[in-house]
Formats: C-alpha cells, structure tokens, sequence
C-alpha cells in the first residue's frame, strides 16, 4: 500500500502534534491497520457520500492516541482518506480533533478530488 498526504494534511499533522506527542506512532499504527483493511468498518470507519465524486472517501471516528490518557480509541481524533484500491494507494486528507471542528472539510475533499 502507498500512503500519500496533501499538504493540508500536513499542516493539519503539525499543529496535531503540538498536543498529540504520540501521534507520529499512532499514524503508524493506523497505516498497519490500512494496509490490511483499507475499506471502511463501520462503527470504526464509514465512507462519506454525497459528495458528487467517485474516489472513496473514507472517515475514521476512533483513532487510538496514546498521549490522550484514557480514552484509547475514543480519543476524539479523526482522520479523513481517499481510497484508491486499482492502485494499492490511500491519500491522507484530514485530521481533526472532534472538539475544533464538528465535520470534514468537504470543499477540501472536493478541491482535490474530483
């Protein structure tokens, strides 16, 4: 599996890890789980429709994040990706923690994908 990430995703990443020292391994550790199951599992995961656009497009609700004590997968964390599947690649497009923002950026999702 390829793992690409758009530059909002990056910057996204950054400010993240500010707050989130661990999640450079907890990345990492979802990119393992990607490479198995790169499809959505619900409740874990869900595909965001009514987009307008082919490319799947895949939300994670619960991302375990070592540095939020106690919380484990209900940290709170999302992550937003495209799935091309023909091309064994995923694309990472957005993280968020759930408290600075209610849903994905879908005009990003849009600007890049369409």
């Amino acid at each position: 599996m390829i793992f690409d990430e758009l530059e909002e995703y990056k910057k996204d990443l950054k400010g993240l890890l500010k707050k989130y020292r661990t999640l450079n391994d907890d990345i990492k550790v979802v990119k393992q789980v990607l490479e198995i199951m790169p499809n959505e599992r619900p409740p874990f995961s869900f595909r965001i429709d009514n987009l307008g656009i082919e490319t799947c497009i895949i939300k994670v609700k619960m991302i375990a994040c070592k540095a939020l004590k106690g919380r484990g997968v209900n940290s709170g964390l999302r992550l937003v990706y495209a799935h091309f599947p023909a091309d064994q690649r995923i694309v990472f497009i957005e993280m968020y923690h759930k408290n600075d923002k209610e849903n994905e950026d879908r005009q990003r999702i849009l600007n890049n994908f369409k």
